[in-house]
């Protein structure tokens, strides 16, 4: 009987251009082209920010709808995925900047509120494991507003409640520097019983010149003023909830999400893709097949640090099985390409080196990828 090579195809999303299950489609329908004997299995991946749900959903896990507060208040639509009593719950899919009303950046008034909104609808549905992909935020409110929608109580210097700025109706930056205490009475009881667990590829403190606010406040439309006032205020939000919990990497993720998941919730902070890859149960996925394919838009020196080809090459690497990335451009030497643990590295823009044309005609141009590294891999 002949045996039939088997290829697991686990990219990221090619971002602005196409999600990770339309590039693993893209790739699948050119090897299978290039080699019909092939028994080629679709794996998308993400590594912790926007496209962790369509990796889930993907693999059979079932897509819920919430209805929830953007960043800014207005009422959205957010996606999660289940599986058991888990769920995976993408920020970006609930506050992150394409959740923006006509992509307005609102440095100082975006909020995670709605992120507890989504949080909150999965334990009340039964859900004890709660994985939270940080990425693509477009607040820095320390997580302020996620605990907040979990029934954390905010409290000033005489004891009152505050709320304004909590879910995107104010100037958070204003309310942190009010926060004297918290009160964690409120707290659902879900949330005890709960583990969280955040998927992020940084590993930022949350204050500093490598915090939330230095590294990533501008991005989100911060002028330098206001930078000055996220800064102080996230400080003073370290003071109320515990400085030692601010140093730990990975609390200055998602504006400062990171850092309130940490200190109210007893989060645990991992790499991104290998939470991806061991709920989806990649190890065992990849024993014994012929060839991994992986890949993301854009395969530079960032890629080397947690993002999620050079994870998916770890873990073909460790089952004994090669690796190849499909890119659509790749920033690497040959040299670099081989020692993050590929056997070869195909970029779209080899073959349409305009960017704006190659995004537009990306899946045409995976499908050719797909193809080559038939002929040269199988």
């Amino acid at each position: 009987m002949t045996v039939r090579p088997r290829v697991v195809l686990a990219p990221d999303k090619f971002k602005g251009s196409l999600a990770a299950p339309e590039v693993a489609a893209a790739l699948a329908t050119g090897i299978r082209r290039g080699a019909p004997a092939a028994d080629v299995r679709c794996v998308p991946v993400a590594d912790g920010g926007d496209g962790m749900v369509d990796a889930f959903a993907a693999a059979g896990w079932r897509r819920v709808e919430v209805r929830a507060p953007g960043p800014t208040g207005e009422s959205s639509t957010a996606v999660y995925a289940v599986h058991g009593d888990t769920a995976v719950v993408e920020l970006a899919s609930a506050v992150g900047l394409v959740k923006l009303p006509g992509g307005r950046l609102d440095p100082l008034g975006a909020s995670t509120y709605g992120l507890g909104v989504v949080v909150a609808h999965a334990l009340d549905n039964g859900a004890r494991e709660i994985v939270l992909g940080l990425g693509g935020s477009a607040s820095t409110d320390g997580g302020a507003g996620l605990l907040r929608a979990l029934g954390l109580r905010l409290l000033d210097r005489v004891g009152r409640e505050l709320t304004a700025g909590v879910n995107g109706s104010g100037d958070v930056a204003a309310l942190l520097r009010q926060v004297c205490s918290v009160d964690r009475a409120g707290l659902a009881p879900a949330v005890a019983q709960a583990r969280f667990t955040l998927a992020c590829d940084v590993d930022n403190p949350l204050l500093g010149p490598a915090g939330a606010v230095a590294v990533y406040a501008a991005q989100k439309g911060a002028s330098a003023r206001q930078m000055v006032e996220l800064e102080a205020a996230l400080s003073n939000w370290a003071a109320v909830l515990g400085k030692g919990y601010a140093e730990i990497g990975g609390a200055g993720a998602a504006g400062g999400t990171g850092f309130g998941a940490l200190a109210v919730l007893g989060a645990q902070v991992r790499s991104g893709i290998d939470v991806v890859l061991e709920l989806l149960e990649f190890p065992a996925l990849v024993q014994g097949a012929a060839l991994v394919v992986t890949g993301e838009g854009s395969l530079d020196h960032q890629s080397m640090h947690g993002k999620a080809p050079v994870g998916v090459a770890a873990a073909a690497k460790a089952a004994g099985v090669p690796v190849v990335a499909a890119v659509g451009r790749t920033l690497l030497s040959p040299g670099e390409i081989r020692a993050a643990g590929f056997a070869g590295c195909y970029p779209l823009s080899a073959i349409e080196a305009d960017p704006a044309r190659s995004m537009a005609r990306a899946s045409e141009l995976l499908e050719r990828i797909g193809e080559r590294i038939a002929a040269r891999h199988l």
